[in-house]
C-alpha cells in the first residue's frame, strides 16, 4: 500500500513542472484525481486501520505544499546566484537598484537554466511514466529524487557531507545511493554557501579598491565632510559596464556548477 503523503510529494512534483497530475495507480487505492475529490467533498473518517482521515490528509497537503517552494529553491542552483547577486549589490552600494523582484527574477531564470538538464530526466524519468501509468507513485518519487541527488553530488563538498555523516552517526558510505538524501541536502546547502561567499569575495576586491582610492583623494584634499560612497559610487557603475560585469558574473555563475 503506497502512503498517502508519498503520493501527494509526486502531486507537487508535477505540480512544479506545470504538468497535469492526472493517471490512476494500477493499485487498490483512490487515485490522484480521487484524492482531490475527497479533500473538496467533505471531511470523512477512517473506517480502517489503513485509512487516513480527510482532515489529516488535507493537514498533510498542505504541509507539503507549503514547504515545497523551500525544497525546490534549497536543492537547486538557487541559493548560490542569490547570494551573489546579493554580494554584488552591497559591494556596489547601490542601496535598493537593482530592486528585489529584479535579482529573484534573475535568479530564478538562471536557476531554470543551470537545472533544465536535471529537470527534464526528472520529467522524462518520473513524471511522464507516472502521467502514462507505468510506474507506480513509488517510483515515480525514486526516479524524480535520482536526478536531483546526482546533482547535489557534483556540487557537494565531502568534508561538508562527512560532517552530517559524523553527526547523525552514519556508517561510511560505500556509494553515493548509501548516502540518504536527508544528510546529502544540509551538506549541499553550506556547499554552495560556501561558493557564493567565495565568488562574493572576489567580487568585493574590485569596488574595495575604488572606496579606497576616492577615500584617500578626499582626505588628501581636504574634503572630509563629503560621503565617499556619493564620489565612488559613480566610478563604481562605469568601471561595471565598462568590463561588461553582468556578463562576465553571469558566465562565472553558470559555469561553476559542475554537470559531469
Amino acid at each position: 500500500m503506497i502512503p498517502m503523503h508519498k503520493r501527494a510529494i509526486v502531486i507537487v512534483l508535477a505540480a512544479a513542472f506545470m504538468l497535469p497530475a492526472g493517471g490512476a495507480v494500477a493499485q487498490d487505492e483512490a487515485t490522484p484525481a480521487t484524492f482531490i475529490e475527497q479533500l473538496l467533498t467533505g471531511a470523512e473518517t477512517a473506517t480502517t486501520p489503513g485509512q487516513i482521515s480527510t482532515t489529516l490528509l488535507l493537514f498533510f497537503l498542505l504541509t507539503i505544499l507549503s514547504l515545497a517552494p523551500a525544497i525546490l529553491v534549497m536543492t537547486t542552483s538557487f541559493t548560490r546566484i542569490i547570494v551573489v547577486l546579493g554580494f554584488l549589490r552591497q559591494a556596489m552600494a547601490t542601496q535598493q537598484s537593482p530592486p528585489n523582484q529584479v535579482l529573484i527574477g534573475l535568479a530564478l531564470f538562471l536557476t531554470f537554466f543551470v537545472m533544465s538538464p536535471t529537470y527534464v530526466q526528472v520529467y522524462d524519468n518520473a513524471v511522464a511514466p507516472y502521467i502514462a501509468q507505468e510506474i507506480d507513485a513509488n517510483e515515480a518519487l525514486e526516479a524524480g529524487l535520482d536526478p536531483l541527488r546526482m546533482f547535489m553530488f557534483r556540487q557537494v563538498r565531502e568534508r561538508d557531507l562527512a560532517l552530517f555523516l559524523n553527526i547523525t552517526g552514519q556508517a561510511q558510505p560505500q556509494t553515493e545511493a548509501d548516502v540518504s538524501t536527508v544528510v546529502l541536502i544540509p551538506a549541499f546547502i553550506i556547499s554552495e554557501l560556501r561558493i557564493a561567499f567565495q565568488i562574493g569575495f572576489v567580487i568585493y576586491i574590485p569596488f574595495l579598491i575604488i572606496d579606497m582610492v576616492v577615500a584617500s583623494t578626499l582626505m588628501a584634499m581636504g574634503m572630509m565632510m563629503l560621503p565617499p560612497v556619493f564620489v565612488s559610487l559613480p566610478f563604481k557603475i562605469i568601471m561595471f559596464v565598462l568590463a561588461d560585469g553582468w556578463y562576465l558574473l553571469v558566465e562565472e555563475l553558470v559555469t561553476s556548477f559542475r554537470y559531469t
